[in-house]
């Protein structure tokens, strides 16, 4: 027996469907759009409003969101007053860019200040700061440079967790990137790892810069000539107020076609404030 052929749809029928589709990827698209707001607003009120500031130093910071999925990710930067009247500083990147890696950055932004209150070696504080992420088990990582600042002195104490290194100038031309600081893995990785110590010293009107990796690596650019190309911006704006310099280096993203979000955080000395 011959089968019948199938009715062909009528114009009644496809629009029926057509009208399935559409409300399909307009419900698609509303909780996407709801994803990215939730982001955003995260984003928004975990990095701070301010950065502190004392005579001597001032800062700024910058931060540039990822290209790529939701328009957000886990870079942070921070800067705090403790309670010996020291200033802490920190800038990381945590893995991952969606609404979860920004929850995870402001827990870890919240467990460093904690830690911070009665820890005063930075090495120390990203120790207790690994080891409170493990026992954790969030599944995430972090990169972070944790740093102390000496008003009384302009000393700056510094520890790495797998973080790239600081860059800065001074203002007679000389400058460069901070590789002596070796530091030890990133957060949250493995238990009781150590993170070395080291001093810097913000040159006199000169600029001590930290990044993220989202600035100074991407599809054109390696980690190296990254931090190069962050160096020549350094020198040639070290007399630059604190927040123009801070835009001019979270250009240098523009240069590496990167697609991860982005930081900086500047500590200008300013002789003149004292």
């Amino acid at each position: 027996m011959r089968r019948r052929p199938d009715r062909p749809a009528s114009a009644d029928d496809l629009l029926s469907e057509l009208g399935r589709l559409t409300a399909q990827a307009l419900e698609r698209a509303e909780m996407q759009r709801a994803r990215v707001e939730l982001a955003e607003a995260l984003q928004r009120e975990l990095l701070p409003a301010a950065l502190p500031r004392c005579p001597g130093l001032r800062t700024a910071a910058r931060y540039a969101p990822a290209r790529n999925g939701l328009d957000i990710g886990g870079d942070w930067y921070d800067g705090f007053r403790l309670p010996d009247g020291a200033l802490a500083f920190s800038i990381g990147d945590v893995q991952g860019h969606d609404v979860e890696a920004a929850a995870f950055m402001g827990q870890l932004r919240v467990g460093l200040r904690a830690v911070a209150s009665f820890a005063v070696d930075p090495g120390e504080v990203l120790r207790h700061a690994n080891d409170l992420l493990v026992s954790l088990d969030f599944g995430l990582f972090a990169t972070c440079t944790f740093l102390r600042f000496d008003p009384e002195h302009g000393d700056l104490t510094v520890a790495r967790a797998g973080h790239v290194p600081a860059v800065w100038a001074g203002p007679d031309g000389r400058g460069g990137v901070a590789w002596d600081d070796s530091g030890g893995l990133p957060l949250g990785i493995l238990a009781g790892e150590d993170y070395p110590v080291v001093s810097h010293r913000v040159p006199t009107d000169g600029a001590y810069v930290l990044v993220t990796d989202g600035v100074v690596e991407g599809p054109s650019f390696s980690v190296e000539e990254g931090l190069a190309e962050v160096e020549r911006v350094v020198r040639a704006g070290v007399r630059a107020e604190p927040d123009q310099l801070a835009a001019e280096v979270i250009k240098v993203a523009e240069l590496t076609g990167h697609t991860d979000d982005a930081a900086v955080l500047v500590l200008r000395d300013d002789p003149a404030a004292r």
